[in-house]
């Protein structure tokens, strides 16, 4: 099986999803262009059927698969997006989903992924830890893993955001993309480098969390201790194996966010763009606000805001804070 997806994979998914998902809108972002410095533009996947772009992913790679393989089951790990996407994939096709989430996961993503009729499994341990878990798991009932981000056909999926963007703003100068795994950027990038290579491509990660940027200052894929960061969804000490190589092809620039501005970004989306975004979705705002970004007033961006799934609790004291 391919480790990465092609175009064509990307514009498959594209038709495959059409009839189940939202091609959501690119917003113009006005209130924020001056203290960015760019004409700013929104790709708000908060605003996606499950709040965040992963139901793309999760969608296309269990319309790909054979109803009878799937028919004990499907089981991932997530911080939590992945994981509804991936019980309203199984919903959707009356099959079994088991997500194994870290004991930090937020409230609300437990809640929404359990009412989406999803058996969840709650563990202690990073990322690899529960990743063995499932596969344990999945080996002892028969269930098929679909996994967050390794998977091309999950990254054909998420892919899909990067055509969007070029349908509704074909002119677009520079796309940022927040890192994670890796996936979401993988297919994102592809689809945009394969198509218009003249855009540049940025990947924003959590200073906390710099894997990615530091597998490129090593020339190798490189481990980092892992620490904590408000922004739990990109919080991954091990760049995707897969991804890797896409990313180190296809991504111009990788920076890094500190905590401090991704709280700003949040702040400054709920104020000047009305529009809720978790910490990992706000992280590209950050970016731009940080000035780790260089751009031009007259330049085209396209910040990609991933999700919107957080603790009503929490992102109440973010914006009080602010006050």
């Amino acid at each position: 099986m391919l480790e990465h997806p092609t175009i064509a994979d990307i514009r498959h998914a594209q038709q495959r999803l059409k009839p189940h998902i939202r091609h959501t809108p690119l917003l113009r972002a006005e209130k924020l262009e001056k203290a960015v410095g760019c004409q700013l533009y929104l790709k708000p996947e908060t605003l996606q059927i499950t709040g965040a772009f992963k139901i793309r992913g999760a969608l296309n790679k269990t319309l790909s698969l054979p109803r009878e393989q799937i028919a004990r089951g499907i089981i991932a790990t997530s911080s939590g997006n992945h994981a509804q996407g991936l019980a309203y994939a199984a919903r959707m096709l009356g099959v079994k989903a088991i997500l194994v989430l870290p004991v930090t996961t937020p409230k609300i993503k437990i809640a929404n992924t359990q009412a989406l009729g999803a058996e969840v499994i709650l563990f202690d341990g990073d990322t690899a830890a529960r990743w063995k878990r499932v596969y344990e798991i999945a080996e002892e009932n028969g269930y098929v893993p679909v996994h967050a981000f390794e998977d091309p056909l999950v990254m054909a999926g998420q892919g899909t955001i990067g055509c969007e963007i070029l349908d509704d703003l074909a002119d677009v100068d520079t796309v940022i993309v927040p890192m994670g795994g890796g996936g979401l950027i993988s297919g994102i990038a592809t689809a945009i480098k394969e198509t218009r290579p003249s855009v540049r491509v940025v990947g924003a990660e959590p200073a906390l969390t710099p894997k990615y940027y530091h597998s490129r200052l090593n020339k190798q894929r490189t481990t980092l201790p892992l620490l904590n960061t408000i922004a739990d969804g990109l919080r991954i000490s091990v760049p995707g194996q897969n991804p890797y190589p896409i990313i180190e092809r296809y991504v111009d620039e990788i920076v890094l966010v500190e905590d401090e501005h991704i709280v700003q970004a949040m702040r400054a989306l709920a104020k000047d763009a009305k529009l809720i975004a978790e910490p990992a979705a706000s992280i590209g705002i950050g970016a731009l606000l940080a000035g780790v970004v260089k751009v031009r007033p007259d330049e085209k961006v396209c910040v990609v805001l991933t999700g919107g799934n957080w603790d009503l609790g929490d992102l109440a004291e973010v914006y009080a804070a602010g006050e």
